[in-house]
């Protein structure tokens, strides 16, 4: 693939610029959304060049603290939802988001792809991110929701369940939407770099089987370890 010279790039901050505007105009700040996409663009050149780095080290220390960097960072994210709760629940997040998200990193990495080395930078790290990403998402939605009805009074089991499915829905919707509607970012990125469809297809469907998995572990996880709170008087 081509490097996109810096005029062209420009060009896609366009639809951007149109929601600006659109915010402005109906009197909405646009605080948050400057932020983000001031973020947004210092994150990824950042992780550029930090990950150019990694990539030419090919240490496995390197890529085990990398890798626990991003957990940390995603299980922070994820409680964002619940700020007023999130020192007490990071604990249980973090462990969440690590089983679900580990043991699947494991499987794909070592079962599927069988990567040599085991801590390969340019796989493991690439692959960890969009697992980590969807566990954080997935989580995030299965905590606003559970926290929201049990303060509300509702039972252990129903806010479990009701958060659950929740959760699941984005996650639902991509598996239903892939192939119809969207070609997701691994897929569009090996058609773009000249590789078959079929073999686009293949990886495809590796990475929505391990979203899916790593996202609803992680959300059935911390929502297990959430027995015991606000239990209504009928549960004691």
């Amino acid at each position: 693939m081509e490097t996109i010279p810096l005029a062209n790039l420009a060009l896609s901050f366009l639809p951007v610029a149109v929601v600006v505007a659109v915010l402005h105009r109906w009197s909405i700040t646009t605080k948050t959304t400057w932020i983000a996409l001031v973020r947004m663009v210092v994150q990824l050149l950042g992780v550029g060049y930090v990950l150019a780095y990694v990539f030419a080290a090919e240490n496995a220390a390197i890529v085990l603290a990398v890798l626990a960097v991003m957990l940390s960072a995603a299980t922070w994210i994820a409680l964002g939802p619940v700020e007023t709760e999130r020192r007490e629940l990071f604990g249980k997040a973090f462990w969440a988001i690590a089983v679900g998200g580990v043991v699947t990193l494991a499987l794909v990495t070592q079962g599927v792809l069988q990567i040599e080395p085991w801590f390969a930078p340019r796989q493991v790290i690439t692959l960890a991110g969009m697992i980590f990403a969807n566990s954080m998402n997935t989580l995030s939605i299965a905590a606003e929701r559970f926290l929201s009805d049990t303060k509300q009074g509702v039972g252990y089991e129903m806010a479990r369940n009701s958060a659950m499915r929740a959760a699941l829905i984005p996650l639902t919707n991509s598996l239903l939407a892939v192939g119809i509607v969207s070609l997701p970012g691994m897929m569009t990125g090996q058609i773009l770099a000249g590789e078959s469809p079929l073999t686009a297809a293949r990886y495809q469907i590796m990475v929505m089987s391990m979203v899916f998995g790593s996202g609803g572990m992680s959300a059935a996880y911390f929502l297990a370890m959430l027995r015991g709170r606000n239990k209504t008087a009928d549960e004691r």
